[in-house]
C-alpha cells in the first residue's frame, strides 16, 4: 500500500499566503514526479506544479513568479509554497506522484485533496 496525505489548506484572504505539504508513504522503492493539481467547482482538473525527483520544476503559466514547488526526498514529502493568492484560485488541491512500490509495480498516485478557500 501506498498513501499520499496533503495537509496545509484553509481559509485565506486575497493577496494572502498558504504552504501545502504532501507526504508519502508505505512500500515505496522510488518515487518519481510529484506535483500538485487543483479542481475549482464545476471545472476540469488543472496542473499547478510538477518537479521531478531531480528537482526540476514546471508551472501553470497562471502560477508563475508566485507559488513554488519543492521537495525532501529523504521525507518523501513535496510542498507548494503558494503567495499572492488570488479568489479565482480557489479550489480542491490534489498532490500527484508517480511511485514504485517494492514489487515494481509503477503508478499514479492521488491524495485525498485539501480545500484552499481565497476569500475576505
Amino acid at each position: 500500500q501506498v498513501h499520499l496525505v496533503e495537509s496545509g489548506g484553509g481559509l485565506v484572504q486575497p493577496g494572502g499566503s498558504l504552504r501545502l505539504s504532501c507526504a508519502a508513504s508505505g512500500s515505496i522503492r522510488s518515487i518519481n514526479a510529484m506535483g500538485w493539481f487543483r479542481q475549482a467547482p464545476g471545472k476540469p482538473r488543472e496542473l499547478v506544479a510538477t518537479i521531478t525527483d531531480g528537482g526540476s520544476a514546471v508551472y501553470a503559466d497562471s502560477v508563475k513568479g508566485r507559488f513554488t514547488i519543492s521537495r525532501d526526498n529523504a521525507k518523501n514529502t513535496v510542498y507548494l509554497q503558494m503567495n499572492s493568492l488570488k479568489p479565482e484560485e480557489t479550489a480542491v488541491y490534489y498532490c500527484n506522484a508517480v511511485m514504485v512500490d517494492l514489487y515494481y509495480d509503477r503508478r499514479q498516485y492521488w491524495g485525498q485533496g485539501t480545500q484552499v478557500t481565497v476569500s475576505s
